[in-house]
Formats: C-alpha cells, sequence, structure tokens
C-alpha cells in the first residue's frame, strides 16, 4: 500500500489571495503548504457575497485542515491516530469513524490490496514515522501476525485492537478525505463551482473560468519527475467528481543497487514488482479515490482493470510499461485531452 507523508503540524501558508477585494463571479486561487505537501483552491465568489468572504474562505480551509492533521498525522505525537497506535485511548473522533469504516469496506472489495493496517511494513520499509536502519531486525513474518484489518474493531465510539503490536496509517486516504472535507466546507458558504487540490487529490465542483470542465493534468510517471505539471501525460476533464493518483515515481530509495518504491502488498508485507507505473482514479469523492488508486498500484494492471470493469461506476487512467515502452490503459467514462 503506498505511504503518503503528513506533517508534525499544519502549515497554512497563503502564498496569494485576494482578500476582502473580490467581486462575485470572480475565480480566486489560493495555494498553501499542509498535511506535509502543498494544496491549490479555485473557487467562483458566489452572487452577494459578503466583503470578507475571501477571508471566511480561508478560515474554513484552515479548519478542515487542522482537524484533518489532528486525527490522522502519523507524525504528530497528540494526533488521535499516534495516541490509538500507542494504545494510549480507545476514544475516536467522527472524522476518525467515516475513514476506519470505508477503509474496511474498500480492504474488503480489493482483497487486502488496501489495508491501513499495514503501518508497521511501511516502517520496516523505511517508508513510515520510523528510522528504517532501526527496525532491519524485525521479522516480516511476525509481523504479518498482527497486521490485517480483523486485528481491529470499533464498538460505537471506542476502538480496540486485538494485538496491542497492531497500529494504523491512514496516510493513503487522509488526503482525499481532506480534500473531500474542504470541499463540503466551501460548498456550505454558497460555492458551486471550485476545485480543491491537496497533493494530488482532487475534488472539483461546477465548472471552470471558461465555463467547461475543469482540466487536471496527469503527470508522467518518469522516475525522478518531482515537478507536478512539468511533463504530462494526459489532461482528464472533470467536473462534480473526484480525482487521485498513485505511482511509484517519486518515493524510492536505491540500496545496493536495488530499487525500493513506497508501495507495499499488505498481503506479503514486500514492496510491489509489477508493470503498473501510475494509477489514476475518478469517483463520487475522493477518499475513494485515494484509496482504489493505492489499492490499484498493489493489485498490478490486469487485476486492476478486471475489478473496473465490475465497478463501472469508477473511471481510471493506467500507465504501465511494456518492454520499456510507456502504454496506457483507460476507461471509457473519463474525458481525455481536452
Amino acid at each position: 500500500m503506498t505511504k503518503k507523508p503528513f506533517p508534525l503540524v499544519v502549515l497554512l501558508s497563503i502564498a496569494c489571495i485576494l482578500a476582502g477585494c473580490s467581486s462575485s463571479g470572480d475565480y480566486i486561487r489560493f495555494q498553501g503548504h499542509a498535511l506535509g505537501t502543498t494544496y491549490s483552491i479555485t473557487y467562483k465568489t458566489p452572487e452577494e457575497a459578503h466583503p470578507e468572504f475571501s477571508s471566511m474562505v480561508t478560515r474554513v480551509t484552515g479548519q478542515c485542515l487542522d482537524r484533518i492533521n489532528h486525527s490522522f498525522s502519523i507524525y504528530n505525537n497528540h494526533s488521535l491516530i499516534t495516541q490509538l497506535n500507542h494504545n494510549l485511548t480507545r476514544q475516536t473522533d467522527s472524522l476518525f469513524r467515516i475513514v476506519f469504516k470505508r477503509s474496511r469496506e474498500i480492504s474488503l472489495q480489493t482483497d487486502g490490496a488496501f489495508d491501513i493496517s499495514a503501518a508497521p511494513f511501511f516502517d520496516y520499509w523505511g517508508f513510515g514515522s520510523e528510522k528504517r536502519d532501526s527496525l532491519k531486525k524485525w521479522n516480516p513474518e511476525e509481523i504479518k501476525s498482527y497486521t490485517g484489518m480483523d486485528k481491529f474493531y470499533m464498538e460505537d465510539t471506542l476502538f480496540y485492537k486485538k494485538d496491542p503490536r497492531s497500529s494504523l496509517n491512514m496516510n493513503a486516504i487522509a488526503k482525499g478525505f481532506a480534500s473531500d472535507q474542504v470541499a463540503a466546507g466551501l460548498s456550505r458558504l454558497g460555492i458551486t463551482d471550485m476545485l480543491v487540490e491537496i497533493g494530488g487529490e482532487i475534488v472539483c465542483k461546477g465548472v471552470n473560468q471558461e465555463g467547461k470542465p475543469w482540466k487536471i493534468g496527469i503527470d508522467s510517471p518518469k522516475d525522478g519527475n518531482v515537478h507536478p505539471g512539468e511533463s504530462i501525460e494526459v489532461v482528464i476533464g472533470l467536473t462534480d467528481k473526484a480525482l487521485a493518483t498513485s505511482g511509484n515515481y517519486r518515493n524510492f530509495y536505491i540500496e545496493n543497487g536495488k530499487k525500493y518504491a513506497h508501495t507495499i502488498d499488505p498481503r506479503t508485507g514486500m514492496p510491489v514488482l509489477h508493470n503498473l507505473l501510475s494509477a489514476t482514479v475518478i469517483a463520487d469523492d475522493c477518499m475513494s479515490a485515494d484509496a482504489y488508486a493505492t489499492a490499484f498500484m498493489v493489485m498490478g494492471l490486469e487485476s486492476s482493470k478486471s475489478f473496473l470493469e465490475s465497478h463501472p461506476g469508477l473511471g481510471a487512467f493506467l500507465i504501465y510499461d511494456e518492454n520499456g515502452v510507456f502504454k496506457t490503459y483507460a476507461t471509457n467514462n473519463i474525458l481525455m485531452n481536452l
């Protein structure tokens, strides 16, 4: 499963915002840093908006991101997930319960390809919150004995673990959920046209400045392609949908001449080795798109195609390697190359 980084605290750094001077119908864009990544939000100011409307948008965005950080950051010693992982509490909050329930559902649907209980494997391979060198003494076979969604259960608002060594990492679903939460907060302010993007996980509502679907560029999965938008494979049109992408080309390390990518198969505890390089999923909500994109990177090309055939409500754009050449697969329910 793909691990995605979260920071110690939320850093709400607004790079560009027109505060208190926007007119109804204007499209405003602001961006910053949060949840260990960047974010960018573009929205159309509603008719008869309050003069301080843009400040209200900023405040609502910050509040949403702060709540996500408090619930799901494995790097925050005071976050809920850290407290649960260290057996310091059993009490959960409403955000945690939503994501835990959906994570369990998608884990069952994907036969364990998506599994938030694989946190100990992330640590073992050096993609978690612990230093890799200090954890190599662990035995992967032993780790398997206390991973798996069957090791956890909920009773009302209380969370229980069957083995105290078990732990969770929700980074492969929480950024998508964060995008959903921010978009919902902005919708409550009366915004109907928006694009919310947090670390590449996107929610689009309505239309863009041209009155057309929002245009989303999908990066080419070249190793070391660390600058989003620098090398685009395809452009996808999106409205009233969510989109998330997972890939192995930005988070990996090489040790003794061997590449270790950050997509870990929770069923084996091993980094995946197949020809699927990037998985982009379109769904009704970004939490689901985020999780399915992660699952596809674990499942590989053929299993992902089979899954998509039996789940026509999802859209997908997959990039894979065939004898050193990039090839693509796309479902017929997405708009491309606008």
